[in-house]
């Protein structure tokens, strides 16, 4: 048996470990699977010949984790040829196919192919064969010259547009300007010359046939290959109104002059021309989708000015590495991340961060990546760069975030995959019924012309992703990075809110607040109080030693220093024993009177942590020590609770302090007293009451809760975001910011299935009318030409619907 081994991303603590070890145990053909919590590495031992490396890789997910095979790289591919929802699912079978795929997921609104696969068993090569075996192209997607491809695609729909039109104008005006009234010269009228008629109207068909062979090249290669999409279905139509049209000419020839009339020319051409002008405006729309990543790509310059040999030399970002030392002069963006080593300033990160305060820097202090230094020059040391810089991290995350596909796609992906078929089939039989039926098979080919063309599965194929690059890329912009599609989907769903306190609800750095003295000055109280903490790294310690200092309060030398865990201090100072610690503490030392007693209930009421100072057995009083609330965390539980949702918060705090700061905000539920590593017991508690929950944390010491909860949100700084932990980040230390991923997520998935409702409703309306039911009943009949123009309205609008979101807001703002 030979050792199978995955690094593990978003791993903090044991319990991860053994939910790891767990969830790949239980795989088929597993013998033995083991995480060295260390190394952050899974071992796996298998004697099965059918075991596969990426079933691992999708337990560890499932698990709420990351396995990284060495072996397993991920790369993107820009495809060229797909036209709709069927020709994604042609990709994605021919590629799913591939021995050593893990993943492979094609979005068809930004026309890329992300796949997954082992190295050692595939290559690029393979990948890029399979897709052209499938009919299209792939190629290697490089930011630059995808752009530079889709604006020659823009402008080369453009031109066919332009110059089908130019010939389908006087076409419509010969076919059917006699009818409207318009002059129409007598050697062009059907009556006096009507194989001249004929003849002009396909010498005006054959050029707009000619700029819409895309459509004709396509979609027969695809029909012949045995799955066919909407480019077959507008080639059918086609071929069958133009054959129609040569039918007629020949029968003309043989003195049938009665063919004049039933010419199919201007269908043909009309249908075409409205087809380029949709695709044409769906490529523009489309490119519009992806702006959240262009701006966030042009944060960063294209160059840095290193010192090397002690001068300064400007090179391109891509040749600086760790190490290098980089001059950031006033009003220059800072090129990676790194730390100051000479200089001092201030700088912007409110296009990381979101923060609109600059940040003053010294030596020592780290800096972001893309954010503008204001007024100082500095010099700073690269500690990260390329790819594993904040912005690169952010812009990867949100890339995948559109590249994914969200869990309400799925049914659409369903009905895409078989509606071609089925569309040809229906237009088939009810192009034979109506002629069997009627006798009149000009008629029938009428019916069957429209079916094909008004049954357009692009509308289904679009709906979800665009709504969803749409609604990722706006959250980017407000510092809310969705990790997936169903991490945006299932946060629509959320009925209860877990806030961790510490860091999140609060400051995370304790103050001294109150200071209750019974036998001496407050700062006589304090002085015993720091000289013993001097040796402390606890933050109540360190809360008041920033208090004597800010105070000036001069400190004793202490003789020794002793902690008690779980209670408090000891040490000697200045000849005398002093004691700092909670009630345990004065309980187990006989300290705690009845005046001790009610000073520090007083202060537990009010949600701060009362720590008693004892001097050689004699109390002294209480110094009262509290975490502050955030400024915004009143506001964002009301906004929660305006939005309908459950809010709780947990804590390692005793109850009484817990549930004074929970009064203060307003939370309906306190889980207190809870410990790390059973934080994730409890948000599975109120998950088995059927509730759909949200962790919020700091992302690192949470891990476990943000990996149990359906959505584990992770609230930090820009740097140190924690992006692995949870399924949405926030960049910001703010709470509202959880309100507008929940915003964003009900407004996006609404957006989706007000897509999906009208693409549905299109074709199940659509479809009908045009195999003529209406007409069976004296009503109307669907022509061609209207079929090609609500054929490309229907794409064309659920594109723009979903771009409706680029003017979200959220509520507080």
């Amino acid at each position: 048996m030979d050792p199978k081994t995955w690094k593990i991303e978003g791993m903090t603590c044991a319990s991860c470990a053994r939910a790891i070890e767990t969830a790949v145990g239980n795989l088929e053909g597993v013998q033995s699977a083991v995480v060295n919590l260390a190394t952050e590495r899974l071992t796996v031992l298998t004697d099965s010949e059918a075991f596969r490396p990426e079933t691992v890789i999708r337990a560890v997910e499932e698990a709420g984790y990351r396995a990284v095979d060495e072996k397993i790289i991920r790369k993107s591919f820009d495809l060229q040829g797909m036209t709709c929802a069927a020709c994604a699912a042609a990709i994605e079978r021919s590629t799913r196919r591939l021995e050593g795929i893990v993943r492979a997921d094609v979005n068809l609104a930004s026309e890329t192919l992300s796949v997954e696969f082992d190295a050692s068993l595939l290559r690029s090569a393979d990948i890029a064969r399979a897709v052209k075996a499938a009919g299209y192209r792939a190629t290697e997607s490089a930011e630059d010259a995808h752009q530079e491809e889709k604006d020659r695609q823009i402008r080369r729909l453009r031109r066919r547009f332009f110059l089908s039109l130019a010939f389908t104008l006087p076409l419509l005006y010969l076919s059917m300007g006699a009818m409207l009234g318009a002059p129409i010269p007598s050697f062009l009228t059907p009556e006096l010359h009507p194989l001249i008629y004929a003849v002009m109207q396909l010498a005006l068909t054959l050029p707009v046939l000619v700029f819409g062979w895309p459509f004709f090249r396509v979609g027969y290669r695809l029909l012949f290959k045995g799955h066919p999409n909407m480019d077959s279905l507008i080639a059918i139509g086609t071929s069958a109104a133009v054959g129609h049209g040569l039918f007629a000419i020949v029968m003309i020839l043989l003195g049938e002059h009665g063919f004049a009339h039933e010419l199919y020319f201007e269908s043909a051409a009309v249908i075409l021309t409205l087809v380029t002008l949709g695709k044409t405006m769906e490529a523009v729309s489309k490119g519009k989708t992806s702006e959240a990543i262009k701006k966030l790509a042009r944060l960063a310059p294209k160059t840095a000015r290193l010192i090397r040999n002690g001068t300064e030399t400007e090179v391109p970002l891509d040749e600086v590495v760790p190490g290098d030392r980089i001059v950031v002069r006033p009003g220059e963006t800072i090129p990676v991340d790194g730390k100051v080593v000479s200089g001092w300033t201030s700088v912007d990160e409110s296009m990381i961060t979101g923060e609109s305060i600059p940040v003053e820097k010294q030596s020592g202090d780290p800096v972001i990546g893309a954010s503008l230094n204001r007024n100082g020059s500095m010099v700073i040391e690269a500690t990260k760069v390329g790819k594993d810089t904040a912005l690169a991290r952010i812009i990867k995350m949100v890339e995948d975030a559109q590249g994914s596909k969200a869990p309400i796609s799925r049914l659409a992906d369903i009905i895409s995959g078989v509606f071609v078929p089925v569309v040809i089939g229906l237009a088939i039989l009810s192009g034979l019924a109506w002629g069997l039926f009627t006798k009149d098979w000009v008629f029938a080919l009428t019916i069957f012309i429209s079916v094909l063309v008004i049954a357009c599965p692009c509308a289904l194929g679009l709906a979800t992703p665009t709504a969803i690059m749409v609604g990722t890329g706006k959250g980017a912009e407000y510092g809310v990075l969705f990790k997936n599609g169903e991490a945006l989907e299932t946060a629509h769903r959320l009925r209860t809110i877990v806030l961790d306190k510490t860091g999140t609800l609060t400051a995370g750095k304790p103050v001294v607040t109150d200071v209750y003295a019974e036998f001496s000055e407050e700062n006589d109280l304090l002085k015993w109080a720091a000289s013993a903490e001097a040796g402390s790294e606890h933050p109540l310690g360190e809360a008041i030693l920033q208090i004597a200092e800010e105070r000036g309060i001069p400190r004793i030398s202490s003789e020794r220093f002793v902690a008690l865990p779980g209670r408090g201090i000891e040490a000697v100072v200045d000849g005398k024993t002093v004691h700092l610690g909670n009630d345990r503490l004065m309980r187990d030392h006989g300290w705690l009177d009845e005046r001790a007693t009610e000073i520090a209930e007083r202060y537990a009421a009010l949600g701060k942590t009362p720590m008693h100072v004892v001097v050689d057995g004699r109390w002294y009083g209480v110094i009262a020590v509290a975490d502050p609330l955030k400024e915004t965390s009143l506001s964002a539980v009301r906004r929660m609770h305006a939005l309908g949702l459950h809010v709780a918060m947990i804590t390692g705090d005793n109850r009484r302090v817990a549930e004074a700061i929970a009064r203060q905000v307003g939370i309906d539920q306190v889980l207190s007293e809870v410990l790390p590593e059973d934080k994730a017991q409890e948000v599975r508690r109120l998950q088995e009451n059927g509730t759909t929950v949200a962790m919020v944390g700091d992302g690192i010491n949470d891990a476990p809760a943000l990996a149990q909860a359906d959505i584990g949100i992770a609230i930090g700084s820009g740097t140190d975001i924690a992006m692995e932990s949870a399924d949405i980040v926030l960049m910001k230390n703010d709470l509202n910011d959880v309100v507008t991923a929940l915003e964003l997520s009900r407004k996006t998935i609404r957006n989706v299935k007000e897509n999906l409702v009208w693409a549905f409703a299109y074709n199940l309306l659509g479809i009908p009318v045009a195999m003529g039911i209406l007409h069976l009943f004296g009503g109307p009949l669907l022509d061609p030409m209207l079929a090609g123009a609500a054929m490309s309205f229907s794409s064309v609008s659920v594109v723009l619907n979903a771009l409706r979101l680029r003017r979200f807001k959220p509520s507080f703002r």
